[in-house]
């Protein structure tokens, strides 16, 4: 590798540090938009991790919609464990037109209850279904859905199965979930509770000044070679709220199959600190949205520091706001200067390629003709699954039709698809086909929970599987499967 002497280094980092730091945004804490922005940090309960949209692999003619919240919760995190919160509004959006506008809107308010309140823990001892006496502390939520404006209430008191706590409290955990699998009408189900985090993402090298392992030593504050990522989510759980629904429920009509998903969170505007119960604060005025999330990283990656909160408090009819960041993103400027002489290829602004991927849809695919732009992440529910042992996790790149950015499944590489479309190399870049833009990744390829792949879960709904136990569990996995890419001039 070719030497730099220590003033032109210096000059390099000074040009490419601002935007580096951007590329550190992405993952500063956690995962696909796990702590985000500055204020949603401060507010995990109601910070949405990820969204998944996909046509359901065992049932094509439904679609199911995942969004999870509660990011890197720690399984034995207790006596007190993750909950929802009862003073957020929950939801996952849907337009049917393009015209970003939500045409269809799912909200879900939550409910906590304390059978015992003489008790001193939560869980008191085996617990073997919903209803049981020794699950001391339990959820509940209302599912309501707004069509057109108009409100519709599907489901009350739908319970919450209690989070996996270990052998003697939950020993059949995947039976206590099930019991919460919930039919809401209209053919749909619907499950809320804890989950395994299925994003996966090397926190710890992409957060150091963008850094990514396989190119280690052609970054511009080089490092010892290291190939294997380590998967930093790995063994945290999140909330999540899965939705099966009969795509024909979804979308406008047969002749117009795509879909736009995104999911909100929503605090009230101000919070009175006087007990209504004698037990908990009560909240007031109007619902202010706080948390927002369509495709994956596009606060992290492209929308920069000082509008992150904006961001997050945006509706999407608002976002050409946004389109000089997503048409020349910083993060793609830092890319060059942080790896000099690596690529001999990388694209100009205005980057219409990053437009049409996050905002517009790719025709023929999933865009809807005349449709406004706007951040979503878009499905065409009219094309089927690819079976489950035909599956790979980088989905278009792969040349496949279903993954991400067409919808996006529970197993997409969303970190490497993301990072190698910001360097230009999908077939809507300027450098589709080059290398090394092409292999750009974190070397963390698959979920940390080994039967995610291979196990019967990923195939039936909910699809995300049973979440990590309180007491066993381990963190921060090695991927020894990571290919040793070497950066081009090596």
């Amino acid at each position: 590798m070719t030497h730099i002497r220590p003033r032109a280094l210096r000059g390099l980092v000074a040009a490419g540090l601002a935007s580096a730091l951007a590329l550190s945004m992405l993952v500063t804490a956690g995962a696909s938009s796990h702590r985000e922005a500055p204020m949603i940090l401060e507010d995990p309960v109601a910070d949405n991790t990820d969204v998944f949209a996909f046509v359901s692999p065992d049932k094509p003619h439904m679609t199911t919609l995942i969004s999870n919240w509660i990011p890197l919760e720690e399984p034995a995190a207790g006596p007190n464990y993750y909950k929802f919160g009862e003073d957020v509004l929950y939801e996952i959006n849907v337009d049917n037109n393009g015209d970003a506008i939500d045409d269809i809107v799912y909200q879900f308010r939550f409910r906590t209850q304390i059978m015992n309140g003489n008790a001193p823990v939560a869980f008191t001892g085996r617990i073997t279904s919903l209803d049981d006496p020794d699950y001391n502390l339990r959820q509940t939520y209302t599912m309501t859905e707004v069509r057109n404006g108009r409100r519709r209430v599907l489901g009350r008191n739908l319970p919450v199965p209690p989070p996996n706590v270990g052998p003697r409290a939950t020993p059949n955990y995947n039976r206590l979930a099930r019991m919460a699998y919930n039919k809401v009408g209209n053919g749909m189900t619907v499950f809320a509770g804890q989950r395994e985090d299925p994003f996966y993402v090397d926190v710890g090298s992409l957060g150091d000044v963008g850094g990514l392992r396989p190119f280690n030593t052609a970054h511009v504050i080089p490092v010892r070679p290291n190939t294997a990522g380590k998967d930093t989510v790995a063994g945290f759980n999140v909330h999540s709220i899965a939705l099966q629904i009969p795509t024909a429920h979804l979308v406008e009509s047969k002749d117009q199959p795509v879909i736009g998903v995104y999911s909100t969170t929503y605090r009230r505007a101000r919070r009175v600190f006087a007990m209504n119960d004698g037990s908990r604060p009560v909240s007031g005025g109007p619902w202010v949205q706080v948390s927002r999330l369509g495709n994956p990283l596009v606060n992290e990656v492209i929308i920069p520091l000082k509008d992150k909160d904006r961001f997050n408090a945006s509706e999407p009819r608002d976002d050409a706001q946004f389109l000089r960041y997503v048409r020349n993103p910083a993060i793609a400027q830092a890319l060059p200067a942080l790896y000099p002489g690596v690529f001999d290829c990388f694209p100009t602004a205005p980057r219409n390629d990053l437009v049409t991927i996050f905002l517009t849809g790719i025709p023929g695919l999933n865009r809807v003709p005349g449709g406004t732009p706007h951040e979503a992440l878009r499905l065409n529910t009219s094309i089927p699954p690819t079976p489950p042992m035909q599956q790979d996790r980088l989905g278009l790149l792969a040349g496949q039709l279903d993954g991400f950015p067409n919808g996006r499944r529970l197993i997409d590489d969303v970190t490497d698809i993301e990072l190698r479309a910001l360097a230009g190399a999908t077939p809507l870049g300027e450098c589709n086909g080059e290398s090394p833009n092409n292999i750009l990744g974190d070397a963390v390829s698959f979920n940390d929970k080994p039967r995610f792949f291979r196990g019967p879960q990923l195939r039936r709904f909910p699809y995300v599987v049973d979440p990590f136990q309180g007491f066993a569990n381990e963190h921060q996995t090695v991927q020894t499967r990571a290919l040793p890419l070497e950066p081009a001039g090596e």
